[in-house]
């Protein structure tokens, strides 16, 4: 288990809960990462937060979508973060991806593909023709030729995607057995995910509702 990294979602402005959640993710059984989503980031304190963070994985999920030169920019004005790992959409295009890697040094760059919030019915609604496994399959061949190193989608394209792409696969949209779905439209169980071929996995809410520690169990209980 502890081959597989496992990123626990930070969503909150709160650094008091963002302590606790750390705190309380001290495993020794699991290596647990953490990520930051905008909610966090933007808010009055997260910058100098994420900049005093030590010994952790960082996940900076800016979902960076815009011109290559916006993002090149931005890449290089958290640089003094430290991340691990941050997010580009793959929809910002070829030459996009491509010039964000050449200055993410260190730091994983990680492409985004189709947001798990969002099925078929979604994808048509903005003018997509194509249905949501092809068009995954095709921004992965956009990060694999960027040579990004890794990727992002929902546990439902795991299989499709490692056929083209052979660095990290990194999985949200995961549910702990029994859980509701939310907002998010293509789940899987962390076992399910990682059986399929995650290298990684995202978990936010069925970890952080309620007591951690015992829904730490739980997953434990559902790896082994």
């Amino acid at each position: 288990m502890k081959k597989n990294k496992i990123f626990v979602a930070c969503d909150t402005t709160s650094i008091i809960k963002i302590k606790r959640i750390i705190k309380e993710t001290q495993n020794s059984n699991i290596k647990f990462g953490y990520k930051f989503g905008l909610q966090f980031l933007n808010s009055k304190n997260g910058r100098k937060f994420v900049s005093s963070l030590k010994n952790k994985i960082t996940f900076g999920d800016y979902k960076l979508a815009d011109i290559p030169n916006t993002c090149v920019s931005t890449i290089k004005a958290v640089k003094d973060l430290k991340f691990n790992y941050i997010t580009i959409h793959i929809s910002s295009g070829l030459k996009a991806i491509k010039a964000a890697k050449k200055v993410s040094g260190s730091t994983k760059l990680i492409g985004v593909t189709i947001l798990t919030s969002l099925d078929n019915k979604s994808l048509k609604e903005i003018g997509f023709e194509k249905d949501v496994k092809k068009l995954v399959y095709k921004q992965a061949k956009l990060a694999a030729k960027a040579k990004l190193d890794a990727i992002v989608c929902s546990p439902q394209e795991i299989k499709i995607v490692k056929k083209i792409f052979k660095k990290e696969i990194i999985t949200p949209g995961i549910r702990l057995p029994g859980d509701n779905k939310g907002d998010q439209k293509r789940v899987m169980t962390p076992k399910q995910a990682f059986q399929n071929g995650a290298t990684a996995i995202v978990i936010g809410r069925s970890i952080l509702k309620g007591k951690i520690k015992n829904n730490i169990q739980k997953l434990i209980k559902e790896l082994n």
